[in-house]
């Protein structure tokens, strides 16, 4: 028996086994990235309307508003990910 074969077999077997699950936390984490992107470009979207038509200044400052509570969110959940990491360097094996 070809050993290429072999591995190529299992390796497809054992590809759906490690899959992330559709519910999981891997999709709630890929639409909160997925809402912060669509808020970052909606974002800069206005941003750029505002420089070139003088489009309302009123709907820039509301677009910056959602940006800066977008990074400041963003930040925040990046912090708490390196403290649980740090968290679990700590931990005696």
């Amino acid at each position: 028996m070809d050993i290429s074969a072999l591995v190529a077999q299992n390796y497809a077997a054992s590809k759906s086994v490690t899959a992330p699950e559709a519910g999981g936390a891997g999709a709630a984490f890929g639409a909160a990235a997925d809402s912060f992107l669509a808020t970052m470009q909606a974002s800069e979207n206005t941003a750029m309307q505002a420089m070139t038509s003088g489009a309302d200044p009123h709907a820039l400052v509301e677009a910056l508003a959602q940006t800066e509570l977008a990074v400041q969110t963003a930040v925040t959940v990046r912090d708490r990910v390196v403290e649980a990491y740090q968290e679990i360097l700590r931990m005696p094996v």
